[in-house]
């Protein structure tokens, strides 16, 4: 197992990820400046940490998004998904994805939630994430906020779920595919329990739309045939290597 060793000084980032992460500060200070926080959140905190470049901003606040619309008039903004709490900001050259803290209640549709609720913590959102490596936060400062052991998984190189694994892949079957992404891209192994729960549920991938299959499988880093081909063959899902031939 690869061992990796997290750094939180900004010196050992280049100079791109250094323009995000700077700009990340400013907005933080927009935020703040009317009462009301900001994190990095999810693959952007995983990313951070593996020293990768950062694909996407995504972050986290208490602002709702009609608290966000009083202030952030000014800037570059789409709230075509407000009503379930996320909205984009173009800020100093860079789009933010940000999105409302928040709780989840039962998933329909394979997808969805039928509902979700707005909160202030950052440990009623964590619960909603699907996996350990993705349910980190971090502050304008670069302390990171780790309820769910997730910087060790990092270290030891492993997919855990939050929560039960078969639950949380009946909740929205496109995770075996995101979980098997992730094993592949970072040649993380997966955690025994998520193992068998993927290998016991791949038929549900049926009833997801075929095109959020592929967007998926195309995320997928680019050299990676071979790994893709024997991980996909091993989970009985070699089929839908066709989306992507």
């Amino acid at each position: 197992m690869r061992q990796l060793v997290v750094s939180f000084f900004l010196s050992s980032y280049n100079k791109y990820m250094n323009n995000q992460l700077n700009t990340f500060q400013k907005l933080h200070e927009v935020f703040a400046h009317h009462g009301f926080s900001l994190y990095v959140v999810g693959g952007t905190v995983r990313d951070f940490l593996l020293s990768l470049p950062l694909s996407d901003l995504d972050v986290v606040t208490d602002a709702t998004p009609e608290e966000m619309k009083t202030f952030l008039g000014s800037y570059d903004c789409d709230f075509t998904f407000e009503k379930y709490g996320s909205i984009k900001v173009g800020f100093e050259g860079y789009f933010f994805d940000v999105t409302t803290l928040r709780k989840e209640k039962k998933y329909k549709d394979a997808r969805h939630p039928t509902k979700i609720i707005f909160v202030k913590s950052l440990k009623e959102d964590f619960i909603r994430r699907d996996f350990t490596i993705n349910a980190m936060y971090m502050d304008e400062h670069f302390h990171v906020f780790d309820y769910c052991n997730g910087m060790k998984d990092i270290n030891t190189g492993i997919i855990k779920t939050i929560g039960r694994p078969s639950s949380r892949i009946k909740e929205d079957p496109l995770r075996i595919i995101r979980a098997l992404r992730f094993a592949i891209d970072f040649d993380f192994v997966i955690e025994k329990h998520l193992d068998r729960a993927i290998r016991r549920n791949t038929k549900l991938l049926s009833q997801i739309n075929q095109n959020k299959i592929k967007q998926d499988l195309l995320k997928i880093k680019s050299g990676k045939k071979k790994i893709i081909e024997k991980v996909f063959k091993e989970y009985d899902i070699y089929h839908l290597l066709d989306m992507i031939e």
